[in-house]
């Protein structure tokens, strides 16, 4: 994620934890659990939750273009033994150009 550049005032980052250990869950909590148990066909109990939002994060370098942006997520979390990290675009994936990027081997998600 470091070819979103937020230097020229465009575009946001939020977070929010949700830490369910002693509470009740909330429904996007659910949903991660949902997401986990279907992907990986295993039972799995959130204890905690990291929701990360970069929204209309505008391509580097944003002082040559700001119209380029793009909206994603990452979701972290974990029961407490298994830790997980869901990568969620806007509908249509990653719309940067990486022809344009100054580095062109590039990697959506981790290593």
């Amino acid at each position: 994620w470091d070819n979103a550049d937020f230097s020229r005032g465009v575009g946001t980052t939020f977070y929010q934890e949700f830490s369910t250990l002693n509470t009740a869950k909330p429904l996007f909590v659910r949903d991660v659990e949902a997401k986990v148990q279907r992907y990986l066909r295993s039972s799995y109990s959130a204890v905690w939750t990291l929701k990360i939002t970069w929204v209309k994060a505008p391509v580097y370098a944003a002082r040559t273009d700001t119209r380029k942006t793009i909206t994603y997520q990452a979701v972290l979390t974990t029961d407490g033994f298994r830790s997980y990290v869901l990568m969620l675009y806007q509908d249509g994936g990653m719309q940067w150009d990486y022809t344009r990027l100054t580095s062109t081997n590039v990697l959506i998600g981790y290593t």
